[in-house]
């Protein structure tokens, strides 16, 4: 059975049993799902009611600290429903059992009058915290990291340190990396859990941590900060502000989510797909349209242009009907290899792996690659131009098919550096928009080789 049918079964059996008022059939069925699972069996129920009563119920016969958890795991909608059927004083108790980045996530998706009736029910340490994790930048380290993490001041023993592990670790993201800070807060070092247990209880830490400690700011852009924990294999990523005070940490789960996102993104754009507020399965309707359509339509009218370039070549398409047979082979072919390289370049960009330093060497590489691509293209579509036509046809199609691979492969390679070189997102460089722009240079191209040499 997949794990979508056994949701679905455990979510029957749950409704089964909340319409029974089976508490302990409830509780029994609850406890054998892991918060995620849950999480998704909340989000189908509340798609299925008009109201949260039945989600309402069936959290109820949850412990508090999996309520949090699970409402952590709830797409953004689906948090707010279950938010405005609570009370304050409810959900405040949630909060407080959530993680410190998954609460200001919550926190943030909340109206204005909402938060600020939470903040004022807060203890002033919290609300002073919540505050500041919540006016870091969307989008940047500050924004993805937590605050929950096991700091040691310098100067301790190991054994001091050991206790001081046990006091903080219950409420900490991780507890397999320690922090080590001075007196003023600043990051001195890190030592790892191992480390600390197998050390001499009287050891002084500062003699056993790392004092290179790989780390970033809270400006710093999400992507980068999940870059540096892949390339690393960091277990978590130390946040400092502008006087160096460590202040969060990001963990590599949370760093992968930024991993997840910006892919998704990234594809979308490819597709010149404007950026979704939730998934494609719950977005609004209107919301989908008009995230697809701007594209479109200016692509429509980018179209024009191998209109107009048909209309320019009408001789020498009257003269040599078979012609128009290859035009469509000729300029999707030229749109897919473009299509290709603009994917690899945008691709490498985005995982570090190619630069703007690196372009006159892509480019003589691209510039063998798509020649051999060009002319193993030519080659097979060359009898059907004799089949078609005659061999002068066939000269034309197989010089048009080595130009037009030739052009558009350098055109989607160039294009995101372009792109990238103007401020804007190299994903831009999108597969609708390098194939439009290729198949009206292709219709010049084709035409204008067909004119040359049959002479039309």
């Amino acid at each position: 059975m997949s794990l979508t049918e056994n949701l679905d079964t455990y979510r029957a059996s749950l409704c089964q049993a909340l319409v029974e008022e089976d508490d302990e059939r409830l509780e029994a069925l609850l406890s054998e799902l892991r918060s995620a699972d849950i999480a998704s069996v909340f989000e189908a129920v509340l798609e299925e009611d008009d109201d949260s009563s039945r989600a309402l119920g069936l959290m109820r016969h949850l412990p508090l600290e999996r309520r949090a958890s699970m409402l952590g795991h709830l797409p953004g909608d689906a948090q707010l429903v279950l938010a405005e059927a609570m009370s304050d004083e409810r959900l405040l108790l949630i909060l407080e059992e959530m993680g410190s980045d998954e609460r200001v996530d919550f926190f943030n998706r909340l109206d204005e009058d909402r938060r600020q009736g939470l903040l004022r029910r807060m203890a002033r340490r919290e609300r002073e915290a919540l505050k500041r994790l919540a006016s870091y930048e969307e989008g940047t380290a500050g924004a993805i990291m937590t605050a929950d993490y096991v700091a040691i001041p310098s100067g301790m023993t190991v054994s001091q340190a050991m206790m001081r592990v046990r006091q903080t670790a219950p409420d900490a993201e991780t507890v397999y990396q320690l922090y080590i800070i001075d007196a003023r807060g600043r990051l001195a070092g890190t030592l790892s859990l191992r480390q600390l247990m197998v050390a001499p209880p009287g050891a002084a830490i500062d003699e056993l941590m790392i004092r290179d400690v790989i780390h970033t700011s809270v400006e710093e852009a999400q992507e980068e900060v999940a870059r540096i924990v892949a390339r690393y294999d960091l277990l978590a990523l130390p946040v400092v502000d502008e006087e160096a005070r460590l202040v969060g940490i990001v963990t590599h789960d949370d760093a992968m989510d930024v991993v997840e996102s910006e892919a998704t993104e990234d594809i979308h754009k490819g597709m010149s797909i404007g950026a979704l507020e939730d998934g494609v399965s719950r977005v609004p309707l209107w919301s989908l349209y008009r995230k697809r359509v701007t594209w479109l339509v200016l692509l429509v009218f980018a179209n024009l242009f191998s209109g107009a370039g048909i209309a320019y070549f009408e001789e020498t398409i009257a003269a040599q009907v078979a012609l128009v047979f290859f035009l469509p082979l000729l300029i999707g072919s030229g749109g897919n290899a473009g299509a290709q390289a603009a994917t690899l370049m945008v691709r490498g960009m985005a995982t570090g792996d190619v630069g703007i330093k690196d372009w006159s060497k892509l480019l003589g590489r691209e510039l063998l690659v798509a020649g051999s691509l060009g002319l193993t293209m030519a080659l097979a579509v060359a009898p059907i131009g004799i089949m078609r036509g005659g061999e002068l046809l066939a000269m034309v199609v197989a010089m048009s098919m080595v130009t037009i691979v030739l052009f558009g492969s350098l055109l989607g390679m160039c294009l995101p550096f372009l792109l990238d070189r103007l401020g804007w997102d190299p994903a831009t460089a999108s597969a609708p928009l390098v194939t439009t722009l290729i198949d009206a240079s292709g219709v010049l191209v084709y035409f204008g080789i067909a004119t040359v040499i049959l002479g039309t």
